[in-house]
């Protein structure tokens, strides 16, 4: 993701990111971390017992493997020097995958230590791993396997939150991972159920999000904002996106968020994109916090948004009716001005209906691809 947007001037401190590390703290706070997941007995027994079932599965493999050819390399006139060639070989290879995953691990634990540190030193939580995190945006009620890690919270309301989020789709026998980057933002009121799919990051098939919406709901905005959002909302909700997305507001969209996937629902902004949200970089941060604050700054007046369809206003009387007496509370009741309408989203507004998605766009595709030169050809 290239950093398109211009990079914010807000106050924080990159230090924890940059700074060099002692290893035995970083070894420390592995260590509490893992002491702070509380793992039962039963699940550690069935860990060990895993474990020990693949090194024995490979063990047996590789004695299959590795000892028919060293009975046929000694069968060889130059066996002698081949076979501790061969086994110098194979011990140098699995000594440097061994070192490579604890470089890794390493690598790992010490990114898990300085974004703990940063949080810390910038108002906000951090959590390693979050399984099965039940924010209602689409990419998190797909597939299984559900995790967020690196999940970085600020600590004041409005809250905003940044991390990765991965899951699995299985599609008869293969299984493919789905790795996203997210920002939420805390919004002062829930909202009506709007997507703006983003067109930089859309490939000929249509969409890259894991859900695709009816075309009846898509609505088109004035100026150039249709060249880089589609955006959807629900049938009858027009007017309501259209107040939501007046002309300043989209241009802030445009100008600071057109390399997100945008998902407005239930009271929560969702930014999406590739992997990459928390990241020891601190000009990323830099760019995210700038990002979040410009709009911030313009969707705080969407808390005067309120829904029609939830309290449909009474007229106004003319007047109190004869007979009524003045002054009395049944005349007060008579005159008063109709109810305001609550916060909140009717049903209708609450969630967008599924479309076809990107197969339809695939049957096109291999419709004009094949059927039409087969048909010309004829």
């Amino acid at each position: 993701m290239s950093l398109t947007s211009p990079q914010s001037s807000l106050d924080f401190d990159p230090t924890p990111l940059i700074e060099p590390v002692d290893p035995q703290r970083v070894l420390e706070h592995h260590k509490a971390q893992e002491a702070s997941r509380k793992p039962t007995a039963v699940a550690g027994f069935v860990w060990i017992v895993i474990v020990w079932a693949v090194v024995a599965f490979a063990a047996v493999c590789c004695l299959i493997t590795v000892v028919p050819l060293f009975i046929d390399l000694a069968l060889l006139p130059a066996g002698p020097i081949l076979v501790p060639l061969v086994l110098a070989a194979i011990v140098g290879a699995i000594v440097l995958m061994v070192r490579r995953a604890v470089a890794a691990g390493r690598r790992e634990q010490e990114t898990r230590y300085r974004l703990d540190r940063f949080a810390a030193a910038n108002g906000m939580t951090y959590q390693p791993r979050v399984a099965d995190p039940k924010h209602p945006g689409m990419i998190f009620w797909v597939g299984s396997g559900r995790v967020s890690t690196d999940v970085l919270r600020t600590v004041r309301s409005p809250h905003v939150e940044y991390g990765h989020h991965t899951y699995a789709v299985r599609r008869g026998k293969r299984s493919t991972t789905y790795r996203w980057g997210y920002i939420a933002i805390e919004l002062g009121t829930a909202l009506p159920h709007i997507v703006l799919d983003a067109a930089a990051n859309n490939s000929i098939l249509g969409t890259n999000l894991p859900t695709s919406f009816g075309v009846q709901q898509r609505l088109s905005l004035e100026g150039d904002f249709d060249r880089y959002f589609e955006l959807y909302c629900p049938e009858g909700y027009e007017r309501d996106a259209l107040y939501l997305f007046s002309p300043d507001i989209m241009a802030r969209f445009v100008d600071n968020a057109a390399l997100f996937d945008i998902e407005i629902v239930d009271n929560t902004l969702f930014l999406y994109t590739g992997p990459g949200i928390s990241t020891l970089n601190p000009e990323m941060w830099a760019w995210l916090f700038g990002t979040v604050s410009a709009l911030q700054n313009k969707i705080d007046q969407w808390t005067h948004w309120r829904d029609e369809r939830l309290l449909e206003p009474a007229a106004v009387p003319a007047g109190v009716p004869a007979g009524v007496p003045a002054g009395t509370p049944a005349a007060a009741a008579v005159s008063a001005p109709p109810p305001s309408r609550p916060p909140g989203v009717a049903v209708d507004g609450r969630r967008l209906r599924r479309g076809g998605g990107n197969l339809w766009i695939g049957l096109g595709i291999i419709v004009v691809g094949f059927v039409v030169p087969w048909l010309l050809a004829d």
